[in-house]
């Protein structure tokens, strides 16, 4: 639970209007049926792509956001966030909101035009998850016969530990290019990335050699691999999904399912399926039937709350006012948040492995 005490220092307006929306914000997450957070429960992991986190434009984010961000991540334990800028005095104030034992991560930022001066972050609860000491940017190997395009923002790869799982996270923001389902760019940046990370993974998953005094080659505990991020899938139809699936990621059921939900995407409108979390499955890890989509905008910055922002909008560079409905993106995002929870416990199947009788 974050920190709510500075609330009583604000205007009265503020503070009202500020609490009623964060217990219409808890009231809209009690309703998904998140899992309550536990030390040894299951691990909760989220992506959420917030919009130029942080920037001043259109004025910036008001008090409101802050406080409405970090209850949202705070029903998580681990969150993969992009467009984090390279100003983090957004993901700080957050940080200090959710509390001491909350962690995080960040590349360096993504020079360049293609890359928008972005980083990329993982935010975690270090009372269930820690850090497992792997993080790196994934640049991909030349080939012999022609050079490699590189990725508009580099992919940002963590390991981390969570109950009986090792995990390794890789976030991405793929390049989005042309408003189409299809660009060129961005299916190359998808497929070679699944690829590159199947070939590590399936690496992992041979049998160590015998050391000295060993009869035979030891069985491998690949970490599970999880892919997550804002690819720009337009449709679960489409070629940059499948070249996810195809390289022999997983996507879970759960998330799976709201593929046939004409209403299921992660955009504000909720018909694209920006993003996703996919799964190569290593030691004691499993999905569960627990997941999916949540829309803030039910609960906080309602369309119906026009009015009552209408005199915090603040016109862009060019001096236009922009409409309500894209001022409250820059306030939140304009992706809603995805998760997933993955079961991490195996405390009764490893006991009762240990308990069967010799054969």
């Amino acid at each position: 639970m974050p920190y709510y005490a500075g609330l009583r220092g604000k205007d009265e307006a503020t503070r009202v209007r500020i609490a009623q929306g964060l217990t219409r914000l808890r009231a809209a997450i009690a309703a998904q049926n998140i899992p309550t957070k536990t030390i040894d429960g299951d691990v909760l992991i989220a992506s959420w792509n917030i919009r130029e986190f942080e920037s001043a434009k259109l004025g910036g984010r008001l008090d409101d956001a802050y406080y409405y961000i970090a209850e949202i991540l705070s029903h998580f334990d681990i969150i993969a966030i992009q467009e984090v800028r390279d100003d983090l005095s957004a993901l700080k104030r957050v940080q200090g909101l959710l509390g001491g034992w909350w962690k995080y991560i960040v590349t360096d930022v993504t020079e360049g035009r293609p890359g928008n001066y972005e980083r990329m972050a993982f935010l975690y609860d270090s009372r269930k998850v820690t850090f497992g000491g792997l993080a790196g940017e994934i640049v991909l190997p030349r080939q012999v016969d022609k050079e490699v395009l590189q990725f508009a923002r580099t992919p940002f790869v963590c390991g981390f530990k969570a109950g009986w799982a090792k995990i390794d996270l890789c976030t991405v923001h793929i390049y989005y290019g042309k408003q189409k389902a299809l660009d060129e760019k961005r299916l190359a940046e998808i497929r070679n990335l699944a690829d590159f990370l199947a070939k590590r993974a399936k690496k992992a998953a041979q049998p160590l050699p015998a050391t000295p005094g060993e009869a035979k080659a030891r069985q491998p505990e690949p970490d599970t691999l999880v892919l997550l991020g804002d690819f720009n899938i337009f449709d679960p139809k489409d070629a940059t999904l499948t070249a996810i699936t195809d390289a022999g990621f997983k996507i879970p059921d759960v998330l799976t399912r709201r593929a046939s939900d004409a209403k299921g995407g992660s955009n504000v409108a909720k018909d694209k399926f920006y993003d996703q979390i996919a799964i190569w499955r290593g030691k004691r890890f499993d999905e569960t039937p627990r997941g999916g989509v949540l829309d803030f905008f039910e609960a906080v910055y309602r369309m119906e709350d026009e009015a009552l922002y209408a005199p915090e909008i603040k016109p862009g560079k060019k001096g236009n006012l922009p409409t309500y409905k894209e001022w409250r993106t820059y306030q939140m995002s304009d992706h809603l948040l995805l998760w997933s929870a993955f079961k991490v416990d195996f405390a009764s199947d490893y006991l009762e492995d240990l308990a069967k009788p010799p054969s």
